[in-house]
């Protein structure tokens, strides 16, 4: 007999050209751990090279589940029953019975003003807000705005998710949320404080080289390091580095910038991770995918599978530290980047293995997202190339 105070969590995988199919099967999948009982919350992940069938197969889902709350999305890959499946038509499904939960599902629309850009539909927060789940279109909605405004309104809200992904670009990204299918925008559920969960993120890159003060920035260009010109001072440590990992500096560079300047140790104080998206030759300045500014702490980051691997691992190990009893974690929701399945690691199901496998449970259910959102030393902020996980215990 269940215990009422117990949450149970299932996920479902199907893969099949036919995705209403493909959606009953996950869904039915989803559904056995909960022994008959009707799920307070469904996640669903699609799949697939047509808009419409992938409209179907949400909505299938959403259905078959009888769920009190469904919401999901369209994606370039989906993960589910300790798998990833990435650009081949599947649907994965999470069901999830939270005994007293409360759940408020929203849909975010965009008003454009002459001079201005207001974001609707967010409902009003509550103190009992513990944390919030988001989907959104990244042709339609200002996401990265939108993540900082929320996190300076409300910091002690985290935020996990990602960004969907229709494989026909702008135009084709599906999101649903209370029965209804939506192209534009962004969908998601705050939960309750008696749903408990915790958010973590793995950026999965390895400094290279020292830790450097910006001597000189402009916006998100980075003009000084160390009182060097920044091409120049990366040059320098580039020469000095293993060839490995001068191939993968050629291959991609990442900047860590610290988050804690007061940090005695900048070799294991945590740095937000973001891209080197191009080159000011004139300046002999790099274009960094964040602002930066004088006085912060740098470092030059790369990613390897290695590398990525060992930093999931560690941050799991981080949660099993403080977290839960081994065994105690019922699910989790993964939101893995698109380019860390088989383009990284040797297989698509990477992170949904080692997330199973470190936090003990099975449960666990996402999709490969063109952008992940989760809390980086307490602040949600948007990320690229990282697995972002919401556990729920």
């Amino acid at each position: 007999m269940h215990d009422e105070s117990v949450a149970l969590c299932g996920d479902g995988l199907a893969v099949g050209t036919d995705l209403v199919a493909a959606a009953e099967s996950a869904t039915q999948q989803a559904l056995e751990p909960l022994g008959g009982l009707r799920p307070d919350l469904v996640f669903v992940f699609v799949c697939g090279p047509e808009p419409d069938e992938a409209s179907a197969a949400l909505e299938r889902a959403a259905k078959a589940s009888a769920g009190r709350m469904a919401v999901g999305c369209n994606a370039a890959g989906v993960i589910g029953r300790g798998q990833g499946v990435e650009l081949t038509s599947a649907v994965s499904v999470w069901a999830a019975v939270l005994p007293g939960a409360r759940l408020r599902s929203f849909h975010l629309e965009v008003l454009t003003g002459a001079d201005s850009v207001a974001v609707l539909g967010l409902p009003p927060s509550q103190p009992s807000d513990s944390a919030a789940i988001l989907l959104a279109d990244p042709y339609s909605f200002p996401i990265a705005a939108f993540v900082e405004q929320v996190s300076d309104a409300l910091p002690a809200l985290p935020i996990s998710g990602g960004l969907a992904n229709g494989l026909h670009g702008p135009g084709s990204t599906r999101l649903l949320v209370d029965d209804r299918v939506h192209q534009r925008g962004a969908v998601g559920v705050l939960l309750g404080e008696q749903v408990h969960v915790r958010a973590l993120v793995s950026q999965g890159c390895r400094a290279v080289g020292p830790a450097m003060t910006v001597t000189a920035a402009e916006g998100n260009v980075l003009l000084g390091l160390a009182g060097h010109p920044a091409l120049d001072k990366l040059a320098e440590i580039v020469r000095w580095l293993p060839p490995a990992d001068q191939a993968l500096v050629t291959t991609g560079l990442h900047v860590g910038i610290a988050i804690d300047e007061y940090s005695d140790d900048h070799d294991i104080a945590p740095f937000l991770v973001r891209g080197v998206v191009g080159a000011d030759a004139e300046r002999a300045g790099l274009i960094v995918g964040a602002e930066v500014a004088v006085g912060q702490t740098v470092r030059f980051q790369v990613r390897d599978a290695e590398s990525a691997d060992a930093d999931l691992a560690a941050t799991l190990a981080r949660f099993r530290a403080v977290g839960p009893p081994p065994g105690q974690t019922d699910g989790a929701l993964l939101f893995s980047c698109s380019g860390r399945g088989a383009d990284l690691f040797a297989s698509a199901h990477h992170d949904v293995l080692a997330v199973r496998e470190g936090l003990a449970t099975t449960g666990v259910a996402g999709f490969f997202a063109a952008g992940e959102i989760g809390p980086v030393m307490g602040r949600t902020r948007l990320h690229g190339s990282t697995a972002s996980v919401l556990a729920f215990s």
